[in-house]
């Protein structure tokens, strides 16, 4: 049927052999799940992405630059979550609108 070996040492070394393999499996699976369930508990704990963030300056007293989409994908690193109404008061304070993005667009301001 297969073909192993007739005596009983090397029999007995495949089967440590093979022992020593499905251990192995069994804690990359282990290591695996843990990997998903930890990402889905992430996925889970991560906060709601803001609908509208201003961009700021760099140094003390770092002032708003940019207004962004809360979805925009050319937003800084130095960036905080606004609401509409702040959105709307730095559009028209002067603070400029992202080129990609165009929150002024859906903004309503033009």
């Amino acid at each position: 049927m297969y073909d192993l070996p007739p005596d009983l040492l090397r029999l007995r070394t495949l089967r440590t052999w093979h022992a020593m393999w499905v251990a192995r499996l069994d804690e990359a699976i282990a290591a695996a799940e843990q990997r998903e369930a930890e990402q889905q508990q992430g996925e889970e704990r991560r906060p709601p992405q803001p609908d509208w963030v201003v961009e700021l300056s760099v140094g003390l007293g770092a002032r708003p630059i940019e207004v962004h989409a809360g979805h925009c994908y050319a937003t800084g690193k130095r960036h905080r979550a606004i609401s509409r109404e702040q959105a709307l008061d730095a559009l028209a304070e002067g603070i400029r609108a992202c080129a990609h993005c165009r929150p002024d667009t859906e903004l309503g301001v033009l």
